[in-house]
């Protein structure tokens, strides 16, 4: 290979001289080069079977480029929050040669001056520090490159799993080198990416405290040695035809690197200094000017192979629901969602990716990015799906239907639970494609998947109760107004600043509206209409509702909520969600007490100006949460207590338990 030969004339050069720093290099290395495993690409690497070594050659030296750790096999605990495919830090490095070492160092980009005056940028840049992320010892030098040994690089800590262990009470670990090693069948090099990935095994001994129970010992074989994988990307960084977004307050993105963005040293006295870009996809049309265009290169996602039938197929379909906002936002088939190769690396900055990740108990979903921290051009989107939430549903629903009372288990169970796995797998891509949650949605119709859903439970003509629309079945009109100010591909000649502001300014008069994390997730915080796991325009109304079903499910509740040969014990895991039916809905309720209405607001945009809930409505939703502090209300039906007998052996009391 070439990369081999150039090596090989470099030695034979270097051994003529006889001389020099570097003619003293260890001949072992020298004699074996020839045979050391190559990897050529953006990045090219030699793989050293016979010391375990992996070597990188550096030929652009002062290139910024990306590096991107993560975390590819987890731990497998939501307590630990370290799940299988975790992204870890993002930054935008380069090399720095001095003598016999090369370090590896990390912009700073939090702090800029973006004028073309290079004092003045020279001025920010040392003014605030950067951070050297490693110091490679040179083995070999050819002039036009350098051999460095990046072994220790790529078996570090770049997970900082250590400290995440210490700081959720597990206990004191470390690497330790001699059980930690590459791990070569996911590593690989492309022309604009070199992926490394190692074997990192963590010891130490679990801590045991009656505040912080140790959860090691349920999800590892040795609680002694905690063997993960942790990955490396090292990314060409994209070209300059990508246009950052403005990040505007109003149209529901997450700011890059995040709301608070970067600080301008170079603007102008009196303006402001701070600078955020929404976090976007790469998206142009073949022809700006038509109403309908191809896309120059689509949006691909790819869903997990490990995911097991029907689910798989509703993860697909899920994501799918996106191609309707870029179809609003005149893209023809612009976002396409397909099986992810069983050869591919998912953890591979090429892919964007749906993975299906098991936990030994519940836990959230994730949808995160790998964005160019330069600009807010997300390279990379991944989805991270906890797999116990479809088993979750199925639990509520056998809690709300008591559906084993004959051999025939209605489907509409499973089309339940399927259904709120399309609308995860919506949302959490919906994440990725860079825009924020908005809990107001619920309120408007499902105006937005980027809310979280309570299911929506019906009455039949007959009583009994309807599941069928539990979840939404699409895109919402607000999914539609953000990927607009996202994504559109403006015209040639066209202000695209005017443009964006027309586009908010639509979906402002539209009456669309928009609670953010900050003002929706804590009970304390004030807009009423930011609340999760909620539904309906008038949370009192859904309330009484959502009560309604509780006391129809519960006057039903018996031996058909379980399956035959079941210990009756586990009738308490089907009870607990349906006792507990109304408790994210007497949040809602709550939030009216104190509430005060709100905008994102702008000076000039027209929207309102905040507004407290009125008082009669605060005394109306007081009277109603004391309803449910009534002792008739909360005391279990008679006929349910005597249904649950004591545990047996094997089901010992757990986290679905009271």
């Amino acid at each position: 290979m070439k990369l081999i030969e150039s090596w090989r004339v470099a030695i034979v050069i270097l051994m003529s001289f006889g001389s020099g720093a570097y003619a003293q290099d260890p001949p072992d290395l020298q004699d074996r080069l020839a045979d050391l495993a190559a990897l050529d690409g953006f990045i090219p690497l030699l793989w050293d079977e016979q010391q375990g070594k992996l070597f990188m050659q550096i030929e652009n030296m002062g290139e910024d480029f990306l590096y991107q750790s993560s975390m590819p096999r987890g731990i497998g605990s939501n307590d630990l929050l370290l799940d299988r495919g975790q992204l870890g830090n993002t930054h935008v490095v380069r090399f720095f040669r001095s003598g016999p070492r090369v370090l590896l160092i990390a912009d700073n980009l939090y702090f800029r001056a973006t004028s073309d005056d290079l004092a003045e940028q020279a001025a920010v840049e040392q003014s605030f520090a950067e951070s050297v992320l490693w110091g490679f010892p040179v083995e070999l030098d050819n002039g036009d490159s350098v051999l460095v040994d990046a072994t220790g690089f790529f078996l570090r800590d770049a997970h900082d799993l250590s400290t995440r262990l210490s700081r959720s009470g597990q206990g004191s670990y470390s690497v330790d080198p001699e059980r930690s090693a590459i791990y070569l069948p996911r590593t690989r090099s492309f022309p604009d990416n070199s992926e490394v990935e190692a074997i990192m095994t963590y010891t130490g001994q679990p801590q045991f405290n009656g505040d912080q129970p140790n959860v090691l010992p349920s999800v590892v074989p040795d609680p002694t040695a905690i063997t993960v994988h942790l990955h490396h990307s090292l990314v060409r960084l994209p070209d300059s035809q990508y246009t950052p977004v403005p990040f505007d307050p109003r149209a529901g993105y997450i700011g890059s690197p995040s709301e608070e963005g970067y600080i301008d040293y170079s603007s102008e006295v009196g303006s402001p200094m701070r600078t955020a870009y929404a976090r976007t996809h790469r998206l142009e049309k073949q022809d700006p000017t038509a109403e309908i265009s191809d896309p120059v290169e689509p949006i691909v996602y790819y869903v997990d192979p490990g995911t097991p039938e029907p689910i798989r197929s509703a993860l697909v379909d899920g994501a799918n629901w996106w191609n309707q906002a870029f179809e609003a936002a005149g893209y023809r088939d612009a976002f396409r969602v397909q099986i992810l190769p069983v050869d591919a690396d998912p953890m591979d900055v090429r892919y964007n990716v749906i993975q299906w990740v098991h936990r030994s108990t519940r836990g959230w979903s994730y949808g995160g990015s790998v964005v160019d921290p330069r600009t807010g051009e997300i390279i990379k989107g991944h989805v991270t799906l906890g797999s116990l939430r479809v088993r979750q549903d199925y639990l509520i629903a056998e809690g709300l239907l008591s559906p084993y009372g004959s051999d025939e288990v209605p489907g509409e169970m499973l089309e339940m639970s399927l259904a709120r796995i399309r609308q995860l797998s919506a949302h959490e891509v919906g994440h990725t494609l860079g825009i924020a949650h908005n809990f107001a949605a619920s309120t408007q119709g499902r105006s937005s998947v980027m809310d979280y859903p309570f299911p929506l439970i019906g009455f039949n003509e007959d009583g009994s109760l309807d599941l069928s629309d539990a979840y939404d079945t699409g895109i919402g009109e607000w999914d539609k107004r953000a990927i607009l100010y996202g994504y559109q591909d403006f015209a040639e000649g066209v202000d695209e600043s005017a443009a964006r502001a027309a586009i908010i300014q639509q979906t402002i008069d539209s009456g669309l509206l928009f609670v953010d994390d900050a003002d929706a997730r804590d009970v304390g915080t004030a807009h009423p209409l930011g609340n999760l796991w909620d539904n309906g325009s008038d949370p009192l109304a859904e309330l009484e509702h959502l009560l309604r079903v509780r006391q129809y499910a519960l006057s039903r509740f018996s031996l058909h909520n379980i399956r035959d040969g079941r210990p009756t014990a586990t009738l308490e895991e089907v009870l607990v969600p349906i006792y507990l039916l109304h408790r994210f809905q007497i949040e809602a309720a709550g939030k009216l007490l104190g509430g005060q209405n709100f905008s994102y607001q702008l000076r000039g945009d027209g929207q309102p100006d905040s507004e407290p809930v009125s008082a009669s409505r605060q005394q109306q939703a007081l009277d109603a949460l004391l309803q449910t502090l009534a002792a008739d209300f909360l005391v279990l039906p008679q006929h349910i207590s005597a249904l649950i007998s004591p545990r047996p052996p094997g089901h010992s009391l757990g986290r679905e338990s009271f």
